[in-house]
């Protein structure tokens, strides 16, 4: 999608990467971890339950997935794109 392919430091599996549901606990927040879509809904219900501190949830996503919206680099948030496919029927000026 953005420079043929030619990433610039996003490939994280060549680097140590944290276990961010152990640092949540660590600094007294839950913390949860969804490895897949099908599991999306019931972590973020789990994570709407509870409400005694801070929330963190690892979304482990692999690195070629479309994920919806971005920002692309570069730009501002003022610059978000979206999928078509996904786009709420707004009227827009294409």
């Amino acid at each position: 999608l953005f420079y043929n392919e030619r990433y610039s430091n996003t490939d994280l599996q060549t680097h140590r990467i944290p276990d961010f549901v152990k640092l949540a606990d660590a600094y007294g927040c839950h913390g949860l971890r969804c490895e897949s879509p099908q599991e999306v809904d019931a972590t973020i219900e789990k994570a709407m339950s509870l409400n005694d501190a801070p929330v963190v949830i690892d979304f482990q996503v692999h690195k070629d997935a479309m994920v919806w919206p971005m920002v692309p680099a570069g730009t501002s948030n003022d610059m978000i794109t979206i999928a078509r496919s996904l786009a709420p029927a707004w009227e827009r000026e294409d």
